[in-house]
């Protein structure tokens, strides 16, 4: 009897140690979650120079996309010759520079400035961007839109899409060419135009976004460039009139523009040290004041290059960036009383880099989801912003490194056994 007692009692124990394990594996427990600012700046006047001629102006990080300074940068405006980037980034995207392009009888009827092609000829598409970008030729601009797309309207609808992709909000581009136009839609009318700022955005997509960036920045920053029609019967002589890219150390790219309406239009950028900047400037001048708009961008690059740093998002040193690990509810660990955790990695944002003055400074902010097993890898766990006063200017996606299994009852009474065992 006194045998069979002790052998109850071990049993009772074994069986009570087996419960209390299997109520540890149910527990659940919470999840971290963490955020950390970094010196969240006051607001602050700039102190860009006091006077533009330009009636709209944009300073923009050319990296992140960023505003530096605006003069009624989101009023919309005629923007004349400068819609040219956009026509110019479109054919080199979706058209091969050994296209063949047969010149219709409407592209030969565009006003001045013109390459004087006439129907019937043809070119090779390359050589007409040069045309396009160098000499800033309406007709040139046209016969590429319809060999694009088949007809200038329909290019148009191109053009306002990829706008949008860009991140334009406020553009509608009517021509290829810039000329000013009108076109009546139920209810009224719209206008040829954009913004200082969707006109900057834009150009930072040409050089720094779009797969033909190379291209675009090879093909605007020429001297000049010669060529014939494919006939062999007329012989042609490009000039760059991009006067910012011999003012300024670092200058990549640029386009002017006029209409009556428009007055002088400029879009420019340059890169320094690291830092690129793009200058948007409409309605600065009309005839007379030819020169205004190489005076504004020289002011406006020159303040950021003296006023702005390049920051780098990645080495922001923050509370968190060295412990990215978070708890896996439910999730199989190699002993029972330990948590089961997976570490994180960081996917990289477009935006990795900002420019900022000495006194602003960049807010950080973590967010974890909450994880339960099974985990997979690569599967998503959070995200880290990075914000400017207030402003969203990148961020990074935060997956998981490895799979993490969920409990079950047999990895359970594996660990118990263990447990007793050992």
């Amino acid at each position: 009897m006194g045998g069979d007692r002790l052998t109850c009692f071990k049993m009772a124990a074994i069986i009570r140690i087996i419960c209390f394990m299997l109520l540890l594996c149910m527990l659940f427990l919470g999840v971290k979650t963490d955020s950390y600012a970094k010196g969240e700046a006051e607001p602050r006047e700039s102190s860009v120079p006091d006077s533009l001629y330009a009636q709209s102006a944009v300073l923009m990080d050319g990296t992140s996309g960023r505003v530096l300074y605006e003069k009624n940068g989101t009023k919309f405006m005629s923007n004349a010759s400068t819609t040219k980037i956009l026509t110019c980034i479109l054919a080199l995207e979706n058209g091969d520079l050994a296209d063949v392009v047969e010149v219709s009888s409407y592209a030969a009827s565009m006003p001045d400035v013109q390459l004087h092609i006439k129907e019937g000829e043809h070119y090779y598409l390359g050589d007409l961007l040069y045309s396009l970008m160098l000499e800033s030729h309406n007709d040139v601009a046209v016969a590429i839109a319809e060999h694009i797309s088949g007809s200038q309207e329909a290019f148009s609808g191109l053009m306002n899409r990829k706008a949008k992709e860009i991140g334009c909000k406020n553009t509608i581009f009517l021509t290829p060419n810039g000329l000013d136009a009108t076109q009546q839609i139920s209810g009224g009318e719209i206008n040829h135009g954009t913004t200082a700022e969707d006109l900057a955005l834009i150009m930072r997509y040409c050089i720094n976004i779009s797969p033909q960036k190379e291209k675009f920045l090879e093909i605007t920053g020429t001297a000049s460039h010669t060529f014939q029609n494919m006939e062999g019967n007329r012989n042609f002589s490009c000039r760059n009139h991009n006067a910012f890219l011999n003012m300024m150390e670092g200058a990549l790219s640029g386009k002017t523009g006029f209409t009556n309406k428009a007055g002088y239009c400029y879009v420019g950028a340059l890169e320094e040290g690291g830092r690129c900047y793009i200058v948007a400037l409409l309605a600065c001048g009309w005839p007379g004041n030819k020169n205004y708009k190489w005076s504004d961008c020289r002011k406006l690059m020159e303040y950021g290059l003296k006023e702005y740093r390049l920051v780098s998002l990645d080495e922001l040193e923050t509370s968190y960036m060295n412990e990215l690990t978070m708890f896996v509810e439910n999730g199989k660990r190699q002993q029972i009383n330990q948590k089961a955790e997976t570490e994180l990695i960081r996917i990289k944002g477009q935006v990795t880099d900002v420019l900022l003055k000495d006194d602003e400074e960049i807010k950080v902010k973590l967010s974890k989801m909450n994880l339960e097993a099974p985990v997979e890898e690569m599967q998503t766990a959070g995200v880290i912003t990075y914000y400017i006063e207030d402003k969203k200017w990148g961020g990074e996606l935060l997956v998981c490194k490895e799979k993490v299994e969920k409990i079950d009852y047999e990895w359970c009474l594996k660990q118990i056994v263990e447990k007793i065992l050992y």
